[in-house]
């Protein structure tokens, strides 16, 4: 829920009003489960119409997804519970425990990559080309999934007293910041970065459509990896509960990376006017199942 604490000052606290939705008997549907779904279908649907925009064959992109499934979120979970292998070594039973909560969205994004790369090598087509595809649907749905840290209060920053803040029941907190309620919102932080990120690749994309010359492909994803790892970095910082490499934050750590990497594939692109690699070939790449 969120409670106006004052009508004239930007002062907001946030409470989950717990993780579970609606029980029916035996049956319990959490807010996590219901917000990851939802974040699945909405993914589809847009990255559907974006390929019909680009005169790619939709019904492609409706088969990525379910790889995409298959990929990432087994690997987000895995990804979480090597990094929190103490914890889980003494509850093992916890390890598949998902609707718990505890995936990471970089164990999601190596998951998926993987699982395009051998759709694309399947079918022959461009990785590049699919992930432009796919990145606009990946940020929205990360917007959308972040919320489910608020339902199970988690993923939450350090204490603060600003007026925004958000409210963690003593179950939920470290033992070491008992005697703190309120941290910083920190799924709020990324949920709204994550639509700014959205709202640039799709303005992009549309601005794409009727411009010449067009991005070159693998444009919209390098940039994907520039602006949503700038925002983690920062964020990031701010969490009490980063997955660590020693004294390191490893979601930082991935997150410079991928800037890294980002920024030198746009130089390669527009700098030195190549295409960037491909797992397929341009010349191997089959260009007659793309168009509707």
């Amino acid at each position: 829920m969120l409670q106006a604490i004052s009508p004239l000052t930007l002062a907001f606290q946030f409470a989950s009003p717990g993780p579970i939705l609606v029980e029916l008997g035996p049956l319990a549907i959490r807010w996590y489960g219901l917000l990851i779904a939802s974040a699945v279908l909405i993914g589809v649907s847009l990255s559907q119409y974006l390929a019909k925009r680009r005169h790619v064959n939709p019904d492609l992109l409706g088969d990525l997804v379910i790889w995409l499934v298959i990929g990432s979120i087994p690997c987000a979970r895995l990804y979480y519970v090597l990094f929190e292998w103490e914890q889980y070594a003494q509850h093992p039973e916890d390890i598949i425990a998902i609707w718990k909560g505890g995936i990471a969205i970089h164990g999601a994004i190596l998951g998926g990559v993987l699982a395009t790369v051998i759709f694309a090598r399947i079918h022959k087509i461009s990785v590049w080309l699919l992930v432009d595809l796919v990145v606009p649907s990946l940020i929205l749905g990360q917007a959308i999934g972040r919320w489910g840290n608020f339902f199970n209060s988690e993923a939450f920053g350090r204490p603060t007293n600003l007026p925004w803040k958000l409210y963690i029941p003593p179950q939920q907190r470290p033992a070491e910041l008992m005697n703190f309620e309120y941290f910083h919102p920190t799924f709020l932080y990324e949920s709204l970065w994550n639509l700014l990120v959205f709202g640039l690749l799709m303005t992009l994309f549309f601005r794409d459509l009727d411009r010449r010359p067009h991005l070159k492909v693998g444009t919209l994803g390098l940039v994907y990896m520039v602006s949503y790892s700038a925002g983690r970095v920062w964020i990031e910082g701010l969490r009490t509960d980063s997955l660590m490499v020693g004294p390191l934050r490893m979601a930082q750590i991935v997150s410079l990376t991928a800037i890294a990497l980002g920024l030198i594939g746009l130089a390669w692109l527009y700098l030195f006017g190549r295409p960037l690699p491909d797992v397929v070939p341009a010349e191997n790449q089959r260009w007659d199942i793309l168009s509707e």
